[in-house]
């Protein structure tokens, strides 16, 4: 079904009524965006009737493709059996449940799931638990949250307190004093002659570094994505979390690790903390796929040692005095619940492990274009990053390069989600072989494309 004979109303009231996330306000109210009206598995359907793959998945989220059945039943029944409970008053059965299992698929002794709206929500909770232990512990200048440059964590006030991509922060007030921010992590960037095993221990000096210029006393946690997704799949050098998680270790510094992105299979796992990178962390947060973007929910997953070192005898009596309305909201239970089983039943995390390589391998030959810089990537998620050989640097050069591809790609049959000069990649993990060399030919042709018009306006590859 398609709205196409009433979107002239429709356009407008989205240009003059919905304002959208990221919005740009030279362009408020006189945008022509794509309208996204119905899906299928891997695929949406435009206002126009379109289809297109959906390369993005969303935004990271679409685990297990559009139009699932079961799915839309599951939160259906939940809906008409109980649609919500107070969180803070009463118990309900269904995020009982999924608190279990999702306690089930962590590493170690994470075992204790905070329920949140989202993935913002789920890093500000941790935070805020971080800062509320501390305090009860005796410690309250240990409050400083080290993170990284392009690192991502959310867009409430809190999460992007810590949050280090500067495009982000250009109008909006920062607070002082919370975060601090370590250089770019990024392989691709190191200096001419480096090697790979010199940058890694440039990073890992870098944190330990910033540890002791702070204070150890004053450093209460190192946050981390295990890839930094928003950022640009910014993939660390292997053995990178488990250097910093030592340090970490070493100066009484909690390690936080955002998996908002990277769990619930894009990497092949239901966590890529422990089974990817070989660390088990403090607190890890989640979203996004939890209920493969269905409906929405986070979670802050906390240790027990943590939970131990300030509850029973040691709580003083406190409160954490956190929480949301819609904590633990039993429909987006029983989404994620089912979204679990889906998952288990279909062998999706073996699935994503045996087409990643194709989908890698496929990703990094699309460097023979001279204008793709770098691709970088993991798991079925990547990003080609492209480049001119003149005004390297120019925002301008840089969103152009980005829309003309996207727009090539969308007219060809692919959706993409372009960062700037960046066009990430992080499809459906239902996608087949097939699906990724159609993807992936489509973008080939989509840069190529671009590529020729640049040229004819005098920008050139490099």
């Amino acid at each position: 079904m398609t709205l196409q004979n009433d979107f002239a109303d429709i356009r407008e009231w989205d240009n003059h009524n919905f304002v959208h996330p990221w919005e740009g306000m030279a362009d408020i109210g006189h945008n022509e965006r794509t309208f996204t009206e119905t899906a299928s598995g891997i695929y949406v359907t435009t206002e126009t009737g379109k289809r297109l793959i959906d390369g993005p998945a969303g935004m990271w989220c679409v685990q297990l493709g559009y139009g699932n059945a079961e799915m839309a039943d599951a939160m259906a029944g939940q809906a008409r059996e109980m649609a919500y409970f107070s969180p803070f008053n009463n118990a309900n059965s269904a995020p009982a449940r999924l608190a279990h299992e999702i306690a089930k698929r962590t590493p170690g002794d994470l075992n204790h799931v905070f329920f949140t709206t989202g993935g913002s929500t789920a890093v500000d909770t941790a935070l805020r638990f971080v800062q509320f232990r501390n305090n009860l512990l005796g410690k309250p200048d240990k409050k400083v949250i080290i993170s990284r440059q392009k690192a991502y964590h959310g867009s409430t006030f809190l999460a992007a307190s810590v949050s280090g991509k500067e495009r982000d922060k250009g109008w909006l007030d920062q607070p002082s004093g919370i975060a601090y921010f370590l250089p770019n992590v990024n392989p691709s960037l190191r200096p001419v002659g480096m090697s790979i095993g010199d940058f890694l221990d440039e990073k890992i000096t870098d944190l330990e570094r910033a540890i002791v210029d702070i204070g150890a006393d004053r450093v209460a946690a190192f946050i981390a994505e295990p890839i930094l997704a928003s950022g640009g799949v910014i993939v660390p050098p292997r053995g990178y979390h488990r250097k910093c998680l030592e340090v970490c270790r070493n100066h009484d510094v909690l390690y936080i690790s955002d998996e908002v992105v990277t769990a619930w299979g894009r990497l092949g796992h239901w966590f890529a903390s422990e089974d990817a990178f070989d660390i088990v962390p403090d607190i890890i947060t989640t979203a996004k796929g939890l209920t493969s973007g269905y409906v929405p929910m986070g979670a802050c997953i906390i240790s027990d040692a943590l939970i131990e070192s300030i509850s029973g005898e040691s709580s003083q009596g406190s409160t954490f005095s956190n929480g949301y309305t819609y904590s633990g909201h039993p429909v987006a239970a029983a989404a994620a619940l089912k979204n679990i089983e889906i998952i288990e039943r279909e062998n999706l995390l073996e699935h994503v492990r045996e087409v990643a390589l194709h989908f890698q391998e496929r990703l990094h030959g699309l460097r023979e274009n001279p204008i793709v810089g770098d691709t970088r990537g993991m798991g079925l998620v990547g990003c080609v990053e492209c480049n001119t050989g003149t005004d390297r640097d120019s925002l301008e050069i840089d969103r152009t390069i980005g829309a003309r591809i996207d727009q090539h790609c969308q007219e060809l049959g692919l959706m993409l989600r372009p960062l700037i000069n960046m066009c990430v990649f992080s499809p459906p993990l239902i996608i087949s072989r097939d699906q990724i060399d159609q993807m992936f030919d489509i973008m080939d042709i989509g840069i190529k494309r671009a590529t020729a018009e640049l040229a004819k306006s005098g920008i050139h590859a490099m």
